[in-house]
C-alpha cells in the first residue's frame, strides 16, 4: 500500500459528533477506509488537524475515543468534509461508495478526493473527468498513493506520491504532511505511475530476498549474518530492514498481502505499454507473482517469496 486498506462501509452506527456543515475558511478532512494503513494515517491526521470524520466497514471506537467523528455512510462523511482521503484497495472498491442516496456524491459540496490506493493512472484520470462532469467541478481528484508500509504509516514517515493540478496537490500536501513526506510528481496519474515504479522495485527486492534466503540457508550460511552483510552494502534497503526478521525466521504472516503485487505490477505494465517501455524484469516479475498466488500464497506477506522459492525448489526447506 501498499498497502491499501479497508473495504466498503456498512451502515453501522457508533456514537458520533453531530453532522455539521464544514467551515469554508478551513479545509475539513475525512478518511474512508481504516485498515492497516488507513487507521494510523487517520490518527496522525486527527492529532494534527484537531478534527476528522471517519468511515469504514469496521467501526474503530479507538478513533472516536480520540475525538474523531463517525460517519455511518459515505454521504455523511462527504457532508462534513471538504477533502477526503480514500484508503481502499483499489478504485473498484470506491465505485459503489460514490453512488446512491447514501453515497459520497449525494453528500458532497466542494470535495477534494485524495486517492491513496495503488490504482491505474488511466482509471484515476477517468474518475476525475467523470466526477467533475457530474458535479460541475465541485468534486475533484488527486492521486496520492503511499509507500512505507504499516511501519511508515504508524511512524508518520510515508512517502506520499502526488499527482494532480497544482492548487489541489498543494492542498493535499498540506493536509497529508502529518503522515509523511508528500511530493508532487506531475499531472493527475503521475503519483500512480511513481507508485508502479516503486512496486516494481519492491516486488523485485522481495523476490530476490526470498531466493537468496533459501540459497544461503541451503549453503550453510547463517541468515542473520547474511542479512548483516546485505544490509551494510548496496543490497541494503528500507524493505530489507523492515522485513529482515520475517525472511530470517520464515514468518510470512501478513503485513500487507502478496496478492496485491499482482494488481500493482499490472498497473506498472499498463504504464510501460503506454510509454513504449519494454523491460526485461517486469514480465518476469508478473509471471512469478502470478505463480505465487496460484500456489495459494497470495494472502501471506511478501516474505512468502521465501516459501515460494522453497516450494519451487523441492522439499529441502522446512515450513
Amino acid at each position: 500500500m501498499s498497502h491499501d486498506d479497508d473495504v466498503s462501509p456498512a451502515p453501522t452506527t457508533l456514537p458520533a459528533s453531530p453532522a455539521s456543515a464544514p467551515d469554508s475558511a478551513a479545509p475539513t478532512v475525512g478518511v474512508l477506509g481504516l485498515g492497516a494503513m488507513g487507521l494510523p494515517m487517520a490518527e496522525h491526521l486527527l492529532a494534527a488537524h484537531g478534527a476528522l470524520t471517519v468511515s469504514s466497514r469496521r467501526p474503530r471506537p479507538e478513533l472516536i475515543d480520540q475525538g474523531a467523528a463517525w460517519a455511518a455512510t459515505p454521504r455523511e462523511l462527504a457532508a462534513t468534509s471538504t477533502a477526503a482521503l480514500v484508503m481502499l484497495p483499489d478504485l473498484p472498491e470506491l465505485d459503489p461508495l460514490l453512488e446512491g442516496e447514501d453515497g459520497l456524491l449525494a453528500g458532497a459540496g466542494e470535495l477534494l478526493l485524495m486517492i491513496g490506493s495503488t490504482s491505474s493512472p488511466v482509471a484515476v484520470r477517468a474518475l476525475d473527468a467523470d466526477l467533475r462532469s457530474r458535479t460541475d467541478g465541485r468534486v475533484r481528484v488527486v492521486d496520492c498513493p503511499v509507500s512505507g508500509g504499516e511501519d511508515g504509516a504508524r511512524a508518520g514517515t510515508l512517502s506520499i506520491m502526488l499527482g494532480g493540478a497544482e492548487e489541489d496537490t498543494a492542498l493535499a500536501a498540506r493536509l497529508l504532511a502529518p503522515c509523511g513526506t508528500p511530493v508532487h510528481l506531475g499531472p493527475l496519474g503521475a503519483g500512480e505511475v511513481a507508485k508502479a515504479c516503486n512496486q516494481l522495485v519492491v516486488g523485485a527486492t522481495a523476490l530476490a530476498l526470498g531466493e537468496v534466503t533459501v540459497l544461503a540457508e541451503r549453503s550453510g550460511i547463517d541468515l542473520e549474518t547474511l542479512f548483516d552483510v546485505l544490509g551494510g552494502g548496496y543490497a541494503g534497503s528500507a524493505f530489507l530492514r523492515a522485513r529482515r526478521e520475517k525472511f530470517t525466521t520464515g514468518d510470512d504472516s501478513p503485513s500487507g498481502v502478496a496478492k496485491y503485487m499482482v494488481k500493482d505490477l499490472r498497473f506498472a505494465a499498463e504504464s510501460a505499454e503506454a510509454t513504449g517501455t519494454e523491460g526485461a524484469l517486469l514480465p518476469a516479475l508478473r509471471a512469478a507473482y502470478d505463480e505465487l498466488v496460484d500456489a495459494g500464497l497470495g494472502d501471506l506477506d511478501l516474505a512468502a517469496t521465501r516459501r515460494f522459492t522453497a516450494g519451487r525448489s523441492g522439499s529441502r526447506e522446512e515450513g
